[in-house]
């Protein structure tokens, strides 16, 4: 059997899990994760957090090292993978504070080792819906029942970083009709099913991107880490029931057969 059942990323300003019980430090054939894993009962589960960035935040977005963050989780057995995040509203009725569901991402990043399939057998999963549909509608569920204002459903644009979007490139982000920027969303969520993990994102808005009014002050993480941080609260609130939700073996979900017919050989 393995070590945990949940996987739960921690993002910018959400580095440590409560209830934590053992830290495990974990080999990969792709190298050190970003941090040791916690091994936790929360929610009735058994839970593996790692944070993307490490305990010090030293790693910034592009050089998270996303496979061995994900084969670690894989490793330990978990089935399913929480993933939330800071963010920033490209949409005037996604006010900071609220929790947007993902359903969908657009990549703007660029070299990032972005798959676990080099060959010799070619491997293509398919991405049209990347985000488990039955998790997303768990994760709003559990917003519903603790009271949070949340969107249950949005694209996020993954900008490379670690600089910030331009005014032009907001501007066009937001005319595209996109809700959400961050930095970390790809390739976290392409290869989490690739080994055939069920993700969720929960994309917690921190501020207004900067090309939405010409008003609004340019971003800075400092501002982006106090904001999440005054809601980290609230998010533990709503992992713990979307962790009471999520079923023990959710074996007939479709994030967990990816691979079938993904394969030539």
């Amino acid at each position: 059997m393995g070590q945990a059942d949940i996987g739960i990323f921690g993002g910018s300003g959400f580095y440590t899990l409560l209830g934590a019980a053992e830290e495990r430090a974990v080999e990969t054939p792709y190298g050190a994760p970003s941090a040791s894993v916690t091994l936790a009962i929360l929610g009735g589960k058994r839970v593996a957090f790692l944070p993307r960035h490490g305990t010090a935040h030293q790693y910034p977005p592009h050089t998270i090292n996303y496979r061995a963050n994900i084969w670690a989780m894989k490793s330990l057995g978990v089935h399913s993978i929480i993933s939330p995040c800071a963010a920033g509203s490209l949409q005037r009725q996604i006010k900071p504070g609220d929790f947007v569901i993902c359903d969908q991402y657009v990549d703007r990043t660029s070299g990032r080792a972005d798959t676990f399939y080099d060959g010799p057998i070619s491997t293509h999963v398919s991405d049209a819906d990347p985000y488990c549909p039955e998790l997303r509608e768990l994760a709003a569920r559990s917003c519903e029942e603790t009271g949070i204002s949340y969107h249950a459903k949005g694209t996020v644009v993954v900008i490379q970083g670690p600089r910030f979007s331009t005014r032009a490139e907001s501007r066009w982000f937001t005319s595209m009709g996109w809700e959400v920027v961050n930095m970390t969303q790809y390739p976290e969520v392409h290869l989490a099913r690739e080994l055939e993990l069920a993700y969720v994102n929960i994309s917690l808005i921190t501020d207004y991107d900067s090309g939405l009014v010409g008003s609004v002050e340019p971003v800075s993480h400092s501002e982006v880490v106090k904001v999440f941080t005054q809601n980290i609260e609230k998010l533990h609130r709503m992992l713990v029931r979307l962790l009471e939700l999520i079923p023990d073996e959710p074996k007939s979900w479709e994030s967990h057969r990816t691979l079938t017919g993904a394969r030539f050989s």
